[in-house]
């Protein structure tokens, strides 16, 4: 489960979110946290989110801030500090934003990234090259695991079928491989494009010519190694 919120209260969500965690029967096994590297606060919160064995890694959203943020010193400074710490960094954005995750994956080759959402394609426009270029170019560093996550929600969503992502889950897989690729459910991101029951049924369709030690690796293993769960 990822945590994010109002920036003021980062730590209270997550600690909220950890206290729900504790309750009998919760499924709840950890959380990638909200997290500001552009600010001077970051190295404080990064140590007391380190210490924390819930915590498994951080996200900032960059497709709804400037495209430069990410270039800042500071910002490079502070995802470099991530490196060796166990923690992963999630990498929110968009296709045309590509260039700029490459060069900021090179400049921290000691931190494992994740790439949300298959890098967020725009489906409905059926923007597929510069997309499937990015993608490619994104997976030549060994160091970045791809989430097969939230596709749905970029499809039109009265119309797509699974044979409208296929492209998208095979060219991702293709590049990535098994081992680098995890399943998320992006709810309820998801349900802009049929809910939760839908994609996970689209899921299955869509890896239902692999095998057994494949699907599972994108379902549930890759996962369990990533985040040690």
């Amino acid at each position: 489960m990822e945590v994010d919120v109002d920036p003021a209260v980062m730590q209270a969500e997550t600690d909220h979110i950890a206290s729900l965690a504790k309750r009998p029967g919760n499924l709840i096994a950890g959380a990638i946290v909200s997290c500001r590297p552009e600010e001077e606060g970051f190295a404080a919160y990064f140590e007391r989110q380190k210490a924390d064995p819930f915590v498994k890694g951080f996200r900032r959203v960059l497709h709804v801030v400037p495209d430069n943020v990410s270039e800042g010193a500071l910002f490079r400074d502070n995802i470099r500090r991530i490196g060796g710490s166990g923690l992963t960094f999630d990498l929110c954005t968009l296709p045309h934003q590509a260039g700029r995750v490459a060069a900021l994956i090179d400049l921290a080759p000691d931190v494992q990234f994740v790439l949300d959402h298959c890098g967020v394609p725009d489906i409905r426009s059926d923007a597929f090259q510069p997309w499937k270029a990015g993608i490619s170019e994104i997976a030549r560093r060994p160091n970045v695991i791809c989430k097969i996550s939230g596709v749905v929600a970029y499809a039109e969503a009265q119309t797509w079928t699974a044979q409208t992502l296929t492209p998208y889950i095979e060219h991702v897989i293709a590049n990535f491989g098994w081992d680098r690729v995890v399943w998320g459910s992006d709810w309820p991101v998801c349900t802009l494009g049929g809910g939760l029951s839908t994609w996970v049924a689209a899921t299955h369709a869509l890896i239902s010519g692999s095998s057994e030690a494949e699907r599972s690796k994108l379902l549930f293993a890759n996962a369990q190694r990533l985040w040690s769960l």
